[in-house]
């Protein structure tokens, strides 16, 4: 083995860690992808010789090019984001319903569901990372302070602003996905049915669905912010006639649903299911984000 193909293998040793990171660093697997392989661009041209900790050090590079996207996506976004109205959905990871992979799940992308992943966007840059490194990934301070141009302390607090976000605005999820599948399955009947009072019975009474149709896309498909249960389901019962299409699979590791007439993916859908009722509803619908995705062709 040459010296380029030992770097190569060193790389991939901590590929799927380095997308997991990016992934929850900019919620968009094109990103992530871009970021990984920025990462190693940066790998090969530096002297590691003297690095200890690979895994350490590459993490800290990604995470500082992770922050460069970040920074440079403020600077286009004409308007700030706000968690109260934008519509925004992240990139779904989209599995087969029986996939089980309990030794990589916390590396994998699907283990963060969508419902944090919408409270990170809002986030400012350096909170991210700070407490994506920090909190999910274990990286002390004292490594990502150098990567935010601020103190240990600093960077402290970075995290610490972006924990209290966090906790107040991320539902508890139910962790066992027969359960979360019995209240998909309920409220998928309920609208095949067009039965609002069953819609109802599953749905939390303040349940938020966002649903991102992308920008062209206009009239009741559009993106759209819905809070409250009867308004949710109000919502469910005008697109009734498209249920038949739907089939169960993981959306980021919850029970979700695809929606694909004719074997065209038209929507996904992520359930954030608390109580036995459904408290998050994230639809992508965006018809060029969504032709991007990889799709398992198993079905359930």
């Amino acid at each position: 083995m040459n010296d380029e193909d030992a770097s190569a293998a060193r790389f991939e040793e901590h590929r799927a860690h380095l997308g997991a990171v990016a992934y929850r660093m900019l919620g968009s697997l094109t990103e992530a992808d871009d970021a990984v392989q920025e990462t190693w661009l940066k790998f090969v041209r530096a002297d590691t010789s003297e690095v200890r900790n690979l895994g350490g050090w590459l993490t800290t590079v990604a995470g500082r090019v992770c922050l460069d996207l970040l920074r440079t996506r403020a600077a286009r976004r004409e308007q700030p984001l706000d968690d109260g109205y934008d519509t925004f959905v992240p990139d779904p990871v989209i599995r087969p319903l029986a996939h089980t992979d309990p030794e990589q799940e916390v590396l994998r992308a699907d283990s963060v569901g969508l419902a944090l992943l919408v409270v990170l966007e809002t986030l400012e840059p350096a909170e991210r990372l700070a407490f994506v490194l920090h909190d999910m990934f274990g990286v002390p301070f004292d490594d990502i302070a150098p990567i935010v141009d601020r103190g240990t302390a600093a960077t402290r607090q970075l995290a610490s602003r972006a924990r209290r976000r966090v906790q107040g605005a991320t539902p508890s999820a139910e962790p066992d996905r027969a359960r979360q599948r019995k209240v998909v399955e309920a409220f998928m009947a309920a609208a095949r049915a067009g039965d609002f009072e069953a819609l109802l019975a599953v749905l939390d009474p303040d349940v938020v669905l966002r649903a991102d149709s992308g920008t062209t896309v206009r009239g009741a498909a559009a993106s759209k912010l819905v809070r409250g249960a009867e308004a949710v389901a109000r919502q469910a019962l005008l697109f009734r006639r498209f249920a038949s299409h739907d089939r169960l699979v993981l959306v980021n590791g919850e029970v979700g649903v695809l929606n694909a007439p004719d074997g065209v993916l038209r929507a996904v859908l992520g359930f954030t299911v608390a109580d036995d009722t459904i408290v998050a509803l994230h639809i992508l619908a965006d018809p060029e984000r969504l032709a991007a995705l990889e799709v398992s062709p198993d079905a359930d």
